[in-house]
């Protein structure tokens, strides 16, 4: 059973703390944190203070996810707010190990993650190294696209990779994810899915939570 990991990106940020209480109380198993600098990525999300606000509610893991320049600079900063595993971008990051080590070092759990241009085996000499690598299935910046097709290639590539690297890492999808492909996604390899749209505009969300973790 794949892990489920709602966007909150596309939650309701006037009535923050009700989308809040709702994935708490269903099925999904983290929150996941866009955190974009308008820089990275051509679009601004939100930063510190609203990551500190959702942890004071949350009672499920913070999978924060950062598009941004310079992610070395805030490391312990999320780590502060309440992040329990941070993902930077392989394109963001001129010294990976590094960052990652940084991570590693705070107590949190690291992850990596690469655009849909960047290549699979690009991963080669990192991927025993960190917990969880995000596979972009959209171009990063905005929610609602839709997912790209050759994703599905690049999920079969890192699994094998995985497989043969003897690494622990989890495969995680986000963008375009719903109840269409979900369980395509999962059969090609993947361990965590993030959802956003599919679950925060369905006109039944604990349905397409409740059909997500079934697969």
């Amino acid at each position: 059973m794949a892990i489920l990991a709602p966007s909150l990106l596309s939650a309701d940020f006037s009535n923050l703390q009700a989308d809040i209480e709702f994935v708490n109380q269903s099925k999904a198993d983290w929150f996941h944190l866009d955190i974009m600098d308008g820089v990275f990525v051509p679009n601004i999300s939100f930063g510190l203070p609203v990551v500190k606000a959702i942890k004071k509610h949350a009672k499920k893991p913070l999978d924060v996810h950062l598009m941004i320049v310079n992610p070395d600079a805030y490391i312990i900063q999320f780590k502060e707010a309440g992040a329990d595993l941070l993902t930077v971008h392989y394109e963001a990051c001129t010294h990976l190990h590094r960052t990652i080590q940084s991570i590693k070092q705070t107590g949190i759990k690291a992850g990596v993650s690469i655009n849909p241009h960047t290549p699979v085996a690009a991963l080669q000499n990192i991927i025993t190294h960190v917990d969880l690598v995000l596979i972009m299935s959209v171009n990063p910046g905005f929610g609602g696209q839709s997912f790209i097709p050759e994703s599905l290639q690049k999920i079969s590539e890192l699994r094998n990779l995985i497989t043969q690297t003897h690494s622990k890492a989890l495969i995680e999808v986000d963008g375009g994810v719903d109840t269409t492909n979900a369980a395509t996604i999962i059969q090609k390899g993947a361990d965590v899915l993030v959802a956003g749209n599919a679950i925060f505009a369905a006109t039944n969300r604990n349905m397409v939570v409740d059909m997500i973790k079934s697969l």
